[in-house]
């Protein structure tokens, strides 16, 4: 891992969170992802599954960790199961976790080798009653491999038929979803390497540039700063690209007169961070851009101050919704007569703006955490207007990660990233 070790602290809290909610005599498993293979012998780079890692700062293939909280044994209360290194894999591939090293990061005392598990699970399972398995159940998920974890319940129903079972998925999309003091000090620093990204791009930009040259400089300010590497597919839309909101081909050539939108985030430690910033690729917005601009700016400006503790998503979207009409009507994309006929479950403003206003953010880039029920404190949510103008080669979006307080205005992590038209023009023109 290239980032900085993370205090084990807090998975402890974590898994006190965790067990704290687990009904009596029962046990939580949670598995690590596979490692994908792309042909021949060659694989993906090992992603971790986000539930371990939240619970037990574990960053290596093949850990299972195990949650027992009424186990007689005290010591098996918490254990972390390990692939054993030897000197074939240190050679190779380089030394895994020791069992004190793996103690260590998680703050877990009961360290096992992997080849231990099925022995150790039997065993635990005849004092146990019921058994967590860990589904994805994230409102966009689209599993379409079979993971470990999907393995692993497989086995476990019908080798242990007679133990009820829950869902652990219910328990951390609460946990997950409001954010422990350490966790936003990593999304912080995750949004502060993207920040220097962002400023070593505008200088950078200019007509005749290609989309891909720009992915590479914030690539190479990532790695240098010690994230893992871009959060999610990186979007570098120029022109009418914008407009096609998961457009990633990053191939084309900025020209002369258009926008350049760019949805782009830093990974450190597992964490996400998730802006957009829109620029003309001449350094210049022109009048309309600049209208249409500043509409999406002041929309994100106020829906940013809706958010607090108690506020429904679905009402918080409504209402961004009437801010958008307004700012269409303005901007003369859509007149009364669309608004008075509208389908209310298409509005108007849909046309030029079809896509959420926010969503969860953290381990994952869409991150577990309620939306059905309101709205808590240390939630961090993205903020992410757009208006899309297909006939006019133009598409603007502006994002911010914030963190939603007790009162007050939700905090802004990505408040130092240049977000001002005059500042964006200053800084590409320097």
């Amino acid at each position: 891992m290239k980032y900085n070790p993370i205090n084990n602290q807090l998975f402890i809290k974590n898994r006190a969170k965790f067990t704290a909610q687990m009904k009596p005599k029962s046990i939580a498993v949670f598995n690590s992802n596979d490692i994908f293979t792309t042909g021949a012998d060659s694989t993906l780079p090992f992603e971790q599954h986000r539930d371990i890692f939240y619970l037990s700062g574990a960053d290596q293939e093949e850990s299972i960790l195990l949650l027992f909280p009424d186990a007689i044994d005290p010591k098996h209360r918490e254990i972390l199961f390990l692939t054993e290194t030897n000197q074939h894999i240190a050679i190779w591939y380089g030394a895994k976790y020791s069992k004190e090293e793996a103690a260590k990061v998680s703050g877990i005392k009961t360290i096992y080798w992997l080849s231990e598990f099925d022995k150790v699970f039997y065993d635990l399972m005849t004092e146990a009653d019921t058994i967590y398995f860990n589904t994805n159940e994230h409102y966009r998920q689209a599993e379409e491999l079979e993971s470990r974890e999907d393995r692993f319940i497989k086995m476990c129903k019908a080798k242990y038929p007679a133990h009820k079972w829950e869902k652990s998925n219910q328990i951390l999309q609460q946990l997950r979803g409001v954010k422990e003091p350490e966790e936003i000090e990593i999304i912080q620093h995750a949004c502060d390497i993207t920040n220097k990204g962002f400023r070593r791009i505008l200088p950078f930009v200019k007509p005749g540039i290609m989309e891909y040259e720009i992915e590479a400089e914030f690539m190479h300010e990532f790695l240098k700063n010690r994230s893992d590497g871009f959060a999610y597919t990186p979007i570098i839309a120029s022109g009418y690209s914008a407009c096609v909101l998961h457009y990633i081909e990053n191939n084309k050539e900025c020209k002369d007169g258009d926008m350049l939108l760019l949805d782009v985030g830093a990974k450190y430690a597992n964490y996400s961070s998730d802006m957009t910033r829109t620029i003309p690729v001449n350094g210049r917005f022109s009048d309309r851009q600049k209208a249409v601009y500043n509409a999406v700016l002041r929309v994100k400006n106020a829906a940013t101050k809706m958010l607090a503790p108690g506020v429904l998503w679905a009402e918080y979207q409504k209402e961004v919704g009437k801010l958008m009409s307004s700012e269409l009507l303005g901007l003369g994309l859509i007149d009364k007569a669309d608004i008075q006929n509208e389908d209310p479950n298409w509005p108007a403003y849909k046309k030029y703006f079809m896509h959420g206003t926010s969503h969860h953010m953290g381990l994952d880039t869409h991150d577990y955490g309620a939306l059905k029920t309101p709205m808590k404190a240390n939630m961090v949510f993205t903020v992410e207007p757009g208006i899309y103008i297909p006939e006019e080669n133009m598409g603007i979006r502006i994002e911010d990660d914030v963190v939603v307080q007790k009162t007050g205005e939700p905090f802004n992590l990505m408040r130092d990233i240049p977000i001002e038209i005059e500042e964006i023009e200053d800084l590409m023109n320097s």
